[in-house]
């Protein structure tokens, strides 16, 4: 069943979105609603031609730092020096480049404007972070995300150079993340460690490390 949300600032039992994770449509794109949605394992995902869709799948594809692969190539651009890292030094431009990069089988970009305002808020609010990847003066990479409790959300990345991309997630992993929640299984991700897991063991993780960081346990 497919819920159409009003002004009321609460989001259905997850449980009971569609079989593609589709549960609710409607509502806004305010900073109290999207940290609500993230919180109770929610998170949207729209174009320009649809309503504000929110999603909450039956699996997610996520990694845990402890289990992240690096491959011996992957190590040697690591500690080749081609690269620099940086963590919100330039947000506004990581999703820019993240909404504007063409991807196989996507015909434009699910970062719409009304999406780009209203996660620039939430960095400027201190809840949306991003990673830089640079050569030289050049921003060649990164990806940007949600931080709820100790658990990363991650909502896009983009690359310009070979492995741009990977060394961000990378360097996510390294953080003091013990979840990095990618939402969307790709092979890609696989490569790196990724898997699935319930739904039911995602909340349990993301509800218990909110409560510890807020607190409440």
């Amino acid at each position: 069943m497919i819920f159409r949300l009003d002004d009321r600032l609460l989001f259905p039992d997850p449980e009971l979105a569609e079989p593609d994770g589709l549960l609710a449509i409607d509502g806004d794109l305010s900073t109290e609603r999207l940290l609500l949605a993230y919180q109770s394992g929610i998170f949207p995902w729209y174009s320009n031609d649809t309503p504000i869709l929110w999603y909450s799948p039956h699996e997610r594809c996520v990694i845990f730092p402890a289990e992240l692969k690096i491959s011996k190539s992957m190590q040697k651009v690591l500690t080749s020096g081609i690269f620099t890292l940086t963590t919100d030094q330039c947000f506004e431009d990581v999703i820019t480049a993240c909404s504007a990069i063409e991807r196989p089988g996507q015909d434009g970009t699910w970062i719409t404007a009304e999406m780009k305002e209203a996660y620039i808020k939430l960095h400027q609010k201190g809840y949306a972070h991003s990673v830089e990847v640079w050569q030289g003066d050049s921003l060649v990479g990164g990806l940007y995300g949600i931080k709820t409790g100790n658990v990363f959300c991650g909502e896009s990345m983009f690359s310009l150079a070979s492995n741009a991309s990977k060394v961000a997630l990378i360097h996510l992993c390294r953080m003091a993340y013990k979840l990095i929640d990618c939402q969307v299984y790709t092979p890609h991700l696989a490569s790196m460690g990724a898997r699935m897991i319930s739904r039911a063991e995602y909340m349990r993780f993301v509800i218990g490390e909110w409560r510890v960081v807020n607190g409440e346990l």
